[in-house]
């Protein structure tokens, strides 16, 4: 029987990596993609302490850059300055106000504290949006990991029409919304990065329930990249 391989012929694997290549870049530019522009803050350590009490399937930082994610031009962080409330309804507006200032540095007055036990933000983005991306910081300041993270969004602040689930790491079900398959992850300056693939909503809600260091609950910064749905 005659078989081809890649070590055999390297000059059809070249030209296959070359083909693959290029019909990426093809796609690319055919979709209209351009990388999405997120400016970070500066980093507040470097690397995992041994002895924090994470657990072993924790995802753990790359220790480079994440790769940029490819969206359509003309996005933006439609939540910067949009109205923040939350369960916690003993925080202030103007504290909560901080979660979509554009500050993210891993400084003690950008931190916003919400009372332990299991507590969402809620973002009103003010019109219908396609959602391409979500990045959360809950706090940078060290390597903690916050437990029950899910992120959701919906048509309508009660979140009872259109409500859809972005991500979930609450494999306990601890928050109470179904169990998640998401893998729990070290805070860092690049802040969690979600895919949204475009979905349509207004409202975006996050959920957590304390951390590693703590049991409050802990906002920095949300942004959602999107656009005006169509």
């Amino acid at each position: 029987m005659f078989e081809t391989r890649a070590s055999t012929w390297p000059g059809l694997a070249l030209l296959a990596t070359g083909a693959a290549c290029f019909g990426l870049i093809f796609n690319s530019s055919a979709e209209g993609l351009v990388p999405l522009q997120i400016k970070l803050p500066a980093p507040a350590f470097i690397g995992t302490p041994s002895d924090n009490p994470a657990a072993p399937d924790v995802e753990k930082p790359a220790g480079k850059p994440r790769p940029p994610l490819m969206a359509p031009p003309g996005v933006s962080n439609v939540a910067l300055g949009k109205t923040v409330t939350s369960s916690a309804t003993n925080t202030l507006a103007e504290k909560l106000a901080k979660i979509t200032d554009g500050d993210k540095e891993a400084n003690e007055p950008s931190i916003v504290l919400l009372r332990k036990g299991v507590q969402w933000v809620q973002i009103d983005l003010g019109s219908p949006q396609e959602i391409y991306a979500i990045v959360v910081w809950h706090a940078h300041d060290t390597p903690k990991v916050c437990h029950g993270v899910v992120v959701q969004v919906a048509d309508n602040a009660g979140f009872t029409e259109q409500v859809r689930t972005l991500f979930n790491n609450d494999r306990e079900n601890g928050d109470g919304l179904g169990a998640g398959t998401n893998r729990e992850y070290f805070e860092t300056y690049e802040g969690k990065l979600i895919e949204g693939n475009g979905t349509k909503a207004r409202f975006v809600r996050l959920y957590s329930r304390g951390s590693t260091e703590s049991r409050m609950n802990e906002y920095t910064e949300v942004e959602v990249y999107g656009r005006p749905a169509k």
